[in-house]
């Protein structure tokens, strides 16, 4: 690809063209509310998952989604949306107009004196780490206005770096207790969040239908130890989790 080519396909006005056209529009769309595999955007949009596999390249070589191999079937991945992404090449296409076209996302809006709006149910296999911490930080970060509960398909013990990564946001787990997703049946729920792709495909069903969706992050225990104990994984799922939690909290504020 010669330099004139990279520099007009890295353009602001490529990506954006990329974003407008309805197909990948239509899956960012249904990639901002869920992690999805390919075979599930295709019976989303009806459209042929040769299509749609076209999309996703060219949305994935332009930065805008990413995928990872399904820790249930390694013969699957997962897709998912970089939405900072998005709203860059938003903000940067419209300040490519005037300067003055800056655009700066509005504060969620939570109910006062701490109304309950909304209960999240957060499941992984192990109740050990990504589930207690998305569950904790929901409660934080929508000042306890959003109800958040979290288990496991297979309860284990609560991992310690995830005590620490939490600790470091001034949250403490140290008190949490790892809880069976049985516990849980036949309690209502506005959405049930499963984020570990295994306990997807166990997941059963609650009453009242409520919102299902699937962030498919990495086990972080699975990752190897570096020097002195650290364990980056534990943050990185961390970090990865606290801005799903935000932009959680924003679609259920907004509606």
């Amino acid at each position: 690809m010669s330099r004139v080519v990279r520099a007009v396909h890295d353009s602001p006005q490529h990506r954006l063209q990329l974003i407008a056209d309805p197909q990948r529009f239509r899956l960012l769309s249904e990639l901002a509310c869920s992690d999805h595999r390919v075979n599930e955007l295709s019976r989303l949009l009806g459209e042929p998952q040769n299509l749609v596999s076209y999309h996703l390249r060219e949305l994935r070589d332009a930065g805008l989604v990413s995928s990872r191999r399904s820790s249930s079937d390694g013969r699957d991945s997962y897709y998912r949306v970089d939405l900072e992404r998005c709203a860059e090449v938003l903000a940067t296409a419209g300040t490519g107009l005037d300067p003055g076209l800056q655009l700066s996302p509005a504060p969620p809006r939570l109910p006062p004196d701490n109304g309950r709006i909304s209960r999240v149910l957060f499941l992984c296999t192990g109740n050990s780490a990504r589930s207690q911490m998305a569950e904790a930080l929901l409660e934080r970060l929508s000042e306890h206005a959003i109800r958040a509960d979290s288990a496991g398909s297979h309860p284990k013990p609560l991992h310690p770096n995830a005590v620490r990564v939490m600790a470091r946001r001034d949250i403490d787990l140290s008190r949490q207790r790892s809880k069976h997703l049985d516990s849980f049946a036949g309690t209502h729920f506005d959405q049930v969040i499963t984020l570990c792709d295994k306990v997807r495909e166990v997941c059963p069903e609650f009453p009242g239908q409520p919102i299902t969706a699937h962030w498919s992050i990495p086990d972080p225990a699975a990752a190897a130890p570096t020097d002195e104990g650290a364990y980056p994984a534990f943050e990185a799922v961390a970090a990865d989790i606290e801005l799903r939690v935000r932009r959680l909290i924003a679609r259920i504020s907004a509606t």
